[in-house]
């Protein structure tokens, strides 16, 4: 069906980039020859936050794909797409999948969906709940001006409303998500037996925690790739483009774009690396990013395929005796429980949980966080990756690349940011929970129960990336000392009131009051020489603005 960009539509559907489901709740009741959908590719959704080649190409590429899938379902469509010219200019998508300029630019996505809206005028919008606190309130401010109606509905996607989660929360001093974790097992009767959890309880995290053995992971299945086609390799020619001047690279994307794409990877997930993932998912080598991970974490926020789906088919795994009961348990508590509770927390916390910096941490994000130019052989090879494939996996985020933000005291909000803008999967609902909550503490507990902090010898026994580093893990203070463990230290001393009052830090703070003056003062200095040592980022004005025209992902 030909695109319907006539005037005087009943409803306009927004579908944003984070929302490629077709039967998300935004299409009850759609009628194709009175209701349109729109979507846009517009700047801001790149430069608000310096996002990476490879984030802008797997939110464009899997918008383009679910557009073209709504035309050919039936489904009127007006989407916007960006031009690989730096003249600021987008227009809408033509019949034949094109693109023509608009009169005016309109880089915002409130900019552009105003001036849909005056063209199309239509009665009324429609939307299911956004995943990004910033892009609602555009968009209701948009409603708002205009005098429209703008109708809100539930996310199915999730097992759990917003509502649920603030009754969950009501009344309680702490949230702790394993107790949110196991009434959403009850609930919705997952890896359970009546009302007893499946093998007598409900944590397997003490089996999960394995590193590998000294002679490396040995023969890991391949990771699940999908080669671009014509859509994908025109996006990656836009990038290369349009935002050469923006960090990470292109050259490998093989990310799913597609429901079946996705469903493939679930398929071979489910089947090839599920029986170890548990064992090893927090474990680390070097050059090998992949592991026993999903990898499917980017096609469950973008909607590609569904999270009851994703759980079902691990928990059928488990039953017919294809995956051990840690392995599914742990993969299960990754996506019922703490995506779920992310979620809830995010969105009964907003906007003020975006400025919470209970650390009062101050100083800038190093620059080499966009370079992976570092000599400490940890980080370098987790931001290398990151980098080369927008994908880090779990405890390369917290344990490599937010333990050293974390210690050294960077600005929350800087972190934020970098996280938002480095990785394929990160929406702000589920990234900036995870970046200032449980990576930084900057909400002060609320989320986790003390900081996750640790010198480098943790980082010695989950990996080998200490044996090829020239810091020493097990030194705190000099020149070959493992920034790690100096970081630790300092951070112990500078926090040391405020962490003597948490119970699960009490070993930690009385190893940190052994200390005589003479190797304080030496932390201390060793820690200040470091941080005078780091260049800051300031990628606002770095390559991307000199370059002259921004360009971003799709709203």
């Amino acid at each position: 069906m030909a695109l319907n960009l006539k005037q005087g539509v009943r409803s306009l559907v927004i579908v944003l980039g984070d929302q490629l489901d077709p039967d998300a709740s935004a299409f009850d009741g759609f009628d194709p020859g009175l209701d349109a959908v729109w979507m846009a590719e517009v700047a801001e959704e790149s430069t608000h936050v310096w996002s990476s080649k490879p984030r802008i190409v797997m939110f464009l590429s899997a918008m383009r794909h679910f557009a073209q899938a709504q035309v050919a379902s039936g489904r009127s469509v007006c989407y916007t797409r960006l031009l690989a010219e730096c003249h600021g200019r987008s227009g809408p998508a033509d019949e034949s999948g094109g693109a023509r300029e608009a009169e005016q630019p309109a880089d915002s996505l409130a900019a552009r969906l105003q001036a849909d809206v005056s063209r199309l005028q239509p009665a009324r919008l429609v939307m299911t709940a956004p995943g990004d606190w910033r892009v609602l309130q555009a968009i209701k401010t948009v409603a708002a001006a205009r005098g429209l109606e703008l109708e809100i509905r539930e996310d199915r996607h999730f097992f759990t409303r917003v509502a649920d989660f603030a009754e969950h929360a009501r009344g309680r001093k702490t949230l702790r998500m394993e107790y949110f974790y196991r009434e959403q097992r009850r609930r919705h009767g997952v890896l359970m037996q009546g009302s007893e959890p499946e093998g007598g309880q409900w944590n397997y995290d003490v089996e999960n925690r394995e590193a590998f053995a000294p002679t490396g992971p040995g023969a890991v299945p391949s990771r699940t790739t999908f080669a671009p086609d014509a859509i994908t390799r025109d996006v990656i020619e836009l990038v290369n483009v349009r935002f050469a001047g923006h960090p990470g690279k292109v050259e490998r994307f093989a990310w799913p774009v597609t429901p079946e794409d996705a469903r493939q990877a679930l398929r071979v997930f489910i089947v090839e690396r599920l029986p170890l993932f548990g064992r090893y998912q927090d474990a680390m080598w070097p050059g090998n990013p992949w592991l026993y991970h999903a990898h499917l974490s980017a096609a469950l926020n973008l909607k590609l395929i569904g999270a009851r789906e994703v759980v079902a088919a691990a928990e059928v795994a488990y039953r017919a005796g294809e995956a051990p009961l840690a392995s599914v348990e742990g993969f299960i508590r990754q996506i019922l429980g703490w995506r779920e509770y992310v979620r809830g927390l995010y969105w009964t916390r907003m906007p003020g949980y975006l400025e919470r910096n209970a650390l009062d941490a101050r100083v800038d994000l190093p620059a080499w966080y966009w370079t992976a130019e570092t000599d400490m052989a940890c980080l370098r090879d987790a931001l290398e990756q990151t980098l080369e494939h927008g994908y880090a996996n779990h405890i390369q985020r917290l344990m490599v690349i937010g333990l050293y933000a974390l210690m050294l005291g960077v600005q929350p909000l800087q972190v934020h940011a970098w996280y938002l803008a480095v990785y394929v999967d990160a929406v702000e609902w589920v990234e900036l929970p995870n970046t200032l909550g449980m990576s930084q503490y900057a909400d002060g507990g609320e989320m986790g129960s003390k900081p996750y902090v640790a010198t480098g010898r943790y980082i010695e026994r989950m990996s080998p990336h200490c044996k090829g580093c020239r810091y020493d893990p097990t030194r705190r203070t000099g020149e070959e000392a493992c920034p790690f463990t100096t970081l630790y230290w300092d951070f112990l001393l500078r926090h040391e009131a405020m962490l003597a009052r948490n119970p699960r830090m009490a070993l930690q703070v009385k190893n940190a009051a052994r200390l005589d003056a003479a190797e304080r003062d030496a932390v201390r200095a060793r820690a200040a020489a470091i941080r005078a040592s780091i260049s800051p980022s300031t990628p606002s004005a770095g390559a991307a603005c000199r370059m002259g025209c921004e360009g971003g992902a799709g709203g």
